[in-house]
């Protein structure tokens, strides 16, 4: 499964949330977490950092809502969802496994995968994703502080940081093997 696939909870809730109801996008959204992690599980491969993540992040904000905060703003569920994701890229970095990584290895020969420079790619487009979901957390959290930012401005923040995650996401690694072709894993 691709990164990008990793992120389908996510455009699930973004979507969900805006059309039905926050509460509504976190439940699709854990739903489609929890799909994607009995994938995994059924194909026998392992559970995935992001996948994980997802299913406390939106499994716990859906709780806390149903429980504690029933009237809670599509924005600042926004806000939670933009927290947690980017927190969920801090902490695969903090503990030495960029996210990233795990959707790496299943298109690189296995020989690769203990390589400095394999990991380096990873940990530096682990980095981008995390600028990329802060600067969505920020636009979120400016557009709730300070009403005068229009929300066109928070989307095109939050759109253009992932668009560039993204760009960077298939541009890095060919560039990295172009330069470094024909070493031997490190």
């Amino acid at each position: 499964m691709s990164v990008i696939l990793g992120f389908t909870p996510f455009i699930i809730f973004f979507v969900v949330a805006s059309v039905i109801s926050p509460l509504a996008g976190l439940a699709a959204a854990f739903a489609i977490s929890l799909v994607l992690s009995g994938l995994n599980w059924r194909r026998g491969k392992s559970f995935k950092i992001l996948d994980v993540g997802s299913l406390i992040l939106f499994g716990a904000a859906a709780l806390f809502i149903v429980i504690a905060m029933p009237d809670l703003s599509a924005n600042t569920v926004s806000l939670v969802v933009n927290g947690g994701l980017t927190l969920i890229a801090l902490v695969s970095l903090a503990i030495g496994q960029p996210f990233t990584l795990q959707y790496a290895k299943e298109q690189v020969p296995e020989q690769y995968w203990t390589a400095p420079l394999f990991i380096r790619t990873n940990r530096l487009i682990t980095v981008v994703w995390t600028i990329a979901f802060a600067i969505g957390m920020a636009a979120t959290a400016s557009s709730i502080y300070v009403p005068a930012i229009p929300h066109w401005a928070e989307t095109a923040f939050a759109v253009g940081g992932l668009a560039v995650a993204v760009w960077f996401t298939s541009w890095y690694p060919a560039r990295v093997r172009e330069r470094h072709s024909g070493l031997a894993p490190e």
